[in-house]
């Protein structure tokens, strides 16, 4: 079989938002698919069933199921705007449901399947040429840009007359929604504090569905992230003692918050771009959950009254997970897949595979699990991608970003430099150095205000061990990394001679303009690097860098300023040291991930050139 190439970023089909049909017969759910002469993404509600193979529903994302399991609310572009459709299962066309200005979110239906509620934006949209004025911090959000007033609120719509009706209001933005058993009222997460750009909170809030004002249902002693109405009780992802820790599963009640004792010390997953998970569900009387453990995500049940029990397989990641009438469907990634839908039946310990999406015909290099022990001792993971009959050869040290997020034994479809690089010589090496997701709460929080000091240490380990072992050459060595990969790509550039190339994405190099331009730059400062922020500037080592760079930013992230990635080039540049910047139009701090897929391309291609050029000694 072929090897990977990089036209096969244009063949992945990529299943996300898994929606079990009522009764449990059939899972809806969101494909993924490149349309390279648009030069962009392609959603479409796709069916799977046991007993039929996987069929297409219709052009649009965010699948949702009425109570009845007779109609499907789904967000499809209306003008640009996302717009909530209702697909009839007996047959039908789609009809539009909702005509928002500034568009709809994803539809949550009422207990009896005559109400739609939904978080979507609030506010008017100012001329082009109109001031942008600020009062907060919370000014802009990457991916959105300037708020210009705009805030997410609650939405409520008929489904039969489509009449709708905003049902909350304020300078705030409102979580997505969820209804109460009996239909009379909304809960939501939001953060209403005077100074909530000034220091983290959210709290659980609960509104009637006629409307009226929101009621608090949690103290400050928690910093909720999301709340549910599952099965008669209130269920919550919240933070204790600040934003940097797990997220912890807590049922609200009249006696106030208690938490949901699983037995692990691991971080819930509820799901975002980037971070697989899915939200919180009732498997019988059982609450279904995600977690990350060791890198990947994993479904766990529990009573709520004993150690949780972990139902997938070790070596997948869910990012996406529906229950219902007993069943669980689930989408997972593998060693040798981007994604696919599983079924998992009452009483069974391993899941049916109903998709195939998978493109065929590709070899593949599948990850190593491997532990490394850093000098003062602490044991870390690392997955090495490479041809185990390759002689010793370059090596290329792969930085992940959050930094709490964490690499994963999974077919990335967007990172395909790995595979090439693996069949032209190379050794690609992955590590979850300490701050990364997966190994517990003391391992997640370490690197807490010692970026560069407490982490540098775990992939320098790693990479004398695979150097000790004879795979690779130690004279050929490179790093490259995004956002806090980025940073880190810099940092070691900058405080070792070791790596003699460095591909930098996404890039932080500057913490102090950092705090004042980024989109979450004073909780940066804040609570992920209090202290002298120009010490742990990369900027600040620039005077010892020899390593040739190529920096790849967007032109429009407001996560990581382009600002960042022009400080980086300009320090380099005069000191002559080879360096390259590439800025990428309209692309947010996440276009490595749903930007367009020819800038996608263009950044896998321009790594693989950077590397053989100053590198050199790959295999063709």
């Amino acid at each position: 079989m072929p090897r990977t190439g990089l036209d096969d970023l244009y063949r992945f089909a990529v299943p996300a938002d898994p929606a079990l049909r009522p009764g449990g017969s059939a899972v809806a759910y969101t494909l993924t698919t490149v349309d390279r002469d648009a030069d962009q993404d392609r959603t479409e509600i796709w069916l799977a069933a046991p007993d039929a193979g996987p069929r297409r529903l219709a052009a649009g994302g965010a699948p949702r199921w009425s109570p009845d399991g007779r109609v499907l609310a789904f967000l499809r572009l209306v003008d640009g705007r996302p717009q909530l459709h209702l697909l009839p299962m007996d047959g039908g066309e789609p009809r539009p449901l909702t005509d928002a200005p500034l568009g709809a979110g994803p539809a949550c239906w009422s207990p009896d399947g005559a109400r739609i509620a939904y978080a979507g934006p609030a506010g008017t949209e100012p001329g082009p040429h109109a001031p942008v004025v600020a009062d907060r911090l919370e000014y802009k959000a990457d991916g959105a840009g300037l708020l210009k007033g705009r805030t997410t609120h609650l939405f409520v719509v008929d489904v039969a007359s489509g009449e709708s009706r905003q049902l909350t209001s304020g300078d705030f933005h409102a979580g997505e929604p969820s209804w109460s058993p009996d239909g009379t009222r909304l809960v939501f997460t939001a953060n209403l504090d005077d100074d909530r750009d000034l220091r983290a909170g959210g709290a659980a809030y609960t509104v009637p569905a006629a409307g009226g004002e929101p009621e608090r249902l949690t103290g400050p002693d928690l910093l909720c992230t999301g709340v549910w109405w599952l099965g008669g009780q209130v269920v919550a992802t919240a933070l204790t003692g600040g934003p940097v820790g797990h997220v912890r599963l807590f049922t609200l009640g009249p006696g106030g918050a208690s938490e949901v004792k699983t037995g692990l010390d691991r971080n819930v997953m509820t799901g975002q771009p980037g971070y697989p998970g899915a939200a919180p569900a009732r498997l019988g009387d059982d609450l279904l959950f995600c977690a990350r453990d060791g890198g990947c995500t994993h479904l766990y049940r529990t009573a709520g009254d004993g150690p949780a029990r972990k139902i997938v397989p070790e070596d997948v990641s869910v990012a996406g997970a529906s229950a219902s009438a007993g069943r669980v469907a689930y989408v997972a990634a593998s060693a040798y897949s981007p994604g696919e839908v599983y079924l998992l039946e009452p009483g069974e310990t391993a899941a049916r595979r109903l998709t195939g999406h998978a493109p065929a015909g590709i070899d593949l290099y599948p990850p190593v699990r491997r532990t490394f022990t850093a000098a003062d001792g602490t044991e870390v993971e690392g997955f090495v991608w490479r041809d185990e009959s390759a002689a010793p050869g370059p090596l290329l040290l792969d930085v992940h970003g959050g930094p709490h997020n964490a690499w994963a034994p999974v077919l990335d479809g967007f990172r395909l430099y790995r595979q090439i690089l693996a069949a032209r010589g190379w050794t690609v090496l992955a590590v979850n150095p300490r701050g990364s997701d997966g190994y517990g709460e003391t391992f997640y929080t370490a690197a807490v205000g010692a970026w560069g000091l407490a982490d540098a240490q775990d992939f320098l380990a790693a990479v004398d061990d695979l150097v000790a072992e004879g795979v690779a050459d130690p004279e050929r060595l490179a790093v490259t990394g995004y956002s806090y990969g980025g940073y880190m790509t810099c940092w070691l550039s900058a405080t070792t001679d070791r790596f003699k190339a460095a591909v930098a994405g996404g890039v932080v190099t500057d913490l102090t303009s950092m705090s004042g331009t980024s989109d979450m730059g004073f909780a940066l400062k804040t609570y992920e690097c209090p202290g002298d922020l120009a010490a742990q500037s990369p900027l600040t080592h620039a005077g010892e860098v020899t390593a040739p760079t190529l920096l790849l930013h967007g032109e429009s992230d407001d996560r990581c300023p382009v600002g960042q990635a022009e400080q980086w080039f300009a320090a380099l540049r005069e000191r002559r040291v080879p360096v390259r910047l590439v800025r990428y139009p309209g692309a947010g701090h996440l276009f490595q991930i749903g930007g367009r897929p020819s800038h996608r391309y263009d950044y896998n291609e321009r790594m693989i050139a950077w590397l053989e050029q100053w590198i050199g000694g790959s295999r063709s």
